[in-house]
């Protein structure tokens, strides 16, 4: 199981949201980069990273800070918010993004997303509230179930789900593992838990669900509700075991 920390950006800043409401958002660092490369020094090999404001606007808003993170670290980097159109997913691609998470283009448009995977290394973000897909930055919620989203990418290249419960992402009241196991299971493919994670027991808890590919740490970590390095030695101890 992969742990993926987590960095969103608003104004150029790392904040963490709750429930994806942007007056809520809460400033952890003014220099992003600095948090990037403190990851990278702990030992993780991915970093999560989302433009909020982005998400919203629907093109890129963070720019120089998501540039000055590539440029401060070798971390992998797969990026999230706003990603509506090819052009995008090639200026990302330039600035050395390794991955870009499709998320609200998903649902309206799954034609573009399975293009897209013959060019490019794609991951869909499914975010669920109620078990119904939210779009436009979490700030509206459609008829689509999450599972019927999930299952349309069967089989089409993409790289991994991203899948969020929203209402519990930055409540630090655990992470909904039988909807995660939802998403696995009606698309095939490798799915990472996001929303909610409180502690290394959550941790736990998912590195003996061998569905469940990896999990987003964000406001855990920054609330200093767990040890991000413990989290690497389980994580890595849990791939080991299943090598053998």
């Amino acid at each position: 199981m992969e742990i993926l920390p987590a960095i969103d950006l608003k104004d150029g800043k790392a904040v963490r949201l709750t429930k994806g409401l942007m007056q809520s958002a809460k400033v952890y660092s003014d220099e992003p980069w600095q948090v990037a490369k403190m990851f990278e020094e702990m030992g993780s090999e991915w970093l999560h990273l989302v433009d909020l404001n982005g998400a919203f606007a629907g093109e890129p808003k963070n720019l120089e800070q998501i540039a000055k993170i590539r440029k401060h670290c070798n971390l992998k980097l797969e990026l999230g918010g706003g990603i509506r159109d090819e052009k995008t997913i090639q200026k990302y691609s330039e600035l050395g993004i390794d991955r870009v998470i499709l998320g609200s283009i998903a649902l309206k448009n799954p034609t573009f997303v399975k293009q897209m995977c013959k060019k490019y290394r794609v991951v869909v973000g499914i975010d669920a509230i109620d078990g119904f897909v939210a779009v436009e930055g979490w700030a509206e919620k459609s008829t689509m179930k999450a599972t019927d989203l999930a299952q349309e990418f069967a089989n089409v290249g993409v790289e991994a789900i991203i899948c969020t419960d929203v209402g519990r992402d930055g409540m630090l009241s655990g992470v909904n593992i039988d909807f995660t196991l939802s998403i696995a299971e009606a698309s095939g493919i490798a799915t990472i838990a996001s929303g909610g994670l409180k502690d290394i027991e959550d941790i736990k808890a998912l590195s003996l669900k061998q569905k469940i590919a990896g999990v987003i740490v964000e406001k855990a970590f920054y609330e200093e509700r767990i040890d991000l390095l413990e989290a690497f030695k389980l994580a890595s101890t849990a791939k080991s075991a299943l090598k053998y």
